[in-house]
């Protein structure tokens, strides 16, 4: 049995970059060992599976190459990327199963906006911690270092500059063991430019050592950013990518309410159609 897989990049700026994902439309059951072995033969970040849902308009489900996790923002909007190649958007709103929930997709100007959960704040970390997985004279201690989630769990790492940004060699195998104790997806970096704020993402205890863009992780940072340093955007405009030479956009907004706090957070992005990909299952067990 062949199966089609539909290749589409997300957080795309002007055509270009962005973050690839396989795209599979399940017609008979594949089982998670399956779904893994297709997303490592792909070799992507993320592929995402698509089902039938009883409690939302699709069931998505999303695997690295290493294992599956609950959301993933990029493999997201690549879905609903797919959907438009093929002439398959109809409204402008639909929602999503996913094992963080049941969430909201919403399309404006080709522009994807994928709902995320309320943001949790966990623990502080010391810049300490990180002294064997790059240069830690890097990190800009005016801020702290913080794990937050809006569906997955990251540390968000505050640095002094976008040269910095761009010069550190990360040590995966530490960042792996960091990941692992604090039970996070990765690191997030992130500086700032005048208005501009540029980010970078490790993730290699999922087998991703650095991504060109991350939906839930920018997420995460909106939320820390308007929280914890007071940072109010209409919309938070992030740049990742440049490191990968794939350079990515990921819009972000909030909405909050009388008392200032977060009710929505909505991560959202342009995105193109690839390729189609047929890989043979016959063989997977």
């Amino acid at each position: 049995m062949k199966i089609s897989v539909y290749v589409a990049s997300a957080f795309s700026k002007d055509h270009k970059g962005g973050n690839k994902a396989g795209v599979v439309f399940i017609e008979n059951t594949l089982t998670n060992t399956q779904k893994m072995t297709i997303a490592k033969q792909l070799g992507y970040a993320e592929t995402v599976f698509i089902s039938e849902s009883d409690i939302a308009d699709y069931k998505l489900d999303y695997f690295t190459p290493e294992e599956e996790v609950d959301l993933c923002g990029h493999a997201t909007i690549g879905f609903f990327v797919i959907l438009m190649h093929l002439n398959k958007l109809f409204r402008n709103r639909y929602t999503i199963e996913t094992n963080s929930g049941v969430l909201a997709i919403t399309i404006k100007n080709d522009i994807i906006f994928m709902e995320q959960n309320k943001p949790i704040f966990y623990d502080v970390v010391s810049p300490n911690e990180f002294i064997d997985c790059f240069d830690i004279k890097a990190i800009d201690k005016k801020y702290p270092i913080q794990i937050v989630s809006t569906g997955l769990k990251d540390i968000l790492i505050p640095i002094k500059s976008e040269t910095r940004l761009h010069e550190l060699q990360p040590n995966f195998e530490k960042i792996k063991e960091i990941s692992k104790f604090y039970t996070v997806v990765g690191m997030h970096l992130y500086t700032f430019d005048d208005d501009r704020i540029i980010c970078r993402n490790f993730a290699p205890l999922y087998d991703i050592n650095e991504e060109a863009a991350t939906g839930t992780s920018n997420g995460a940072l909106a939320c820390y950013l308007y929280q914890q340093q007071s940072l109010q955007r209409d919309v938070y405009v992030f740049e990742q990518g440049h490191s990968l030479h794939s350079p990515s956009e990921i819009l972000v907004k909030l909405t909050t309410n009388k008392k200032n706090e977060i009710e929505k957070v909505y991560v959202g992005g342009k995105g193109y159609y690839c390729e189609t990909k047929y890989l043979d299952v016959e063989h997977i067990e």
